[in-house]
């Protein structure tokens, strides 16, 4: 399967672009926008260190997706979030736009930024070696 890489920000301007798709997709799609390869360490280390530019009742993503990607968390509503891991939940990262969604909500509470397109591809790799 051949997969037609598109720009983020080409798919925040026309939703309409944001088909299925898979990890190693959004992947490739964010590595190709940060001209990097993605490094699953510098994921790993992304998601599990304490921030302090973010929302205080949320310093890591941990917070709320626990260390362990592999199993459930918890928002901060009380809400269940599924694991992380696409080797245990085979939904994670197939919809753009959904990821595109909550890398800009969970980034902006975490970090108090938009994550980069090269820590995207990061925490994707790590999540999916899992």
């Amino acid at each position: 399967m051949k997969h037609i890489l598109i720009p983020t920000m080409v798919l925040l301007a026309y939703p309409a672009l944001a088909q299925d798709t898979s990890p190693q997709a959004l992947i490739d799609l964010y590595s190709t926008e940060a001209g990097a390869a993605p490094s699953p360490q510098n994921g790993q280390a992304l998601f599990l260190v304490t921030h302090s530019g973010g929302k205080p009742d949320t310093p890591s993503c941990t917070t709320c997706h626990t260390a362990d990607p592999t199993k459930g968390g918890q928002a901060r509503t009380g809400k269940p979030i599924d694991p992380l891991a696409p080797g245990v939940n085979a939904e994670r990262f197939t919809d753009t736009k959904f990821v595109e969604k909550w890398f800009g909500r969970n980034c902006n509470s975490v970090l108090g930024r938009a994550c980069s397109a090269q820590e995207k591809a990061d925490i994707i790799s790590w999540l999916k070696s899992l």
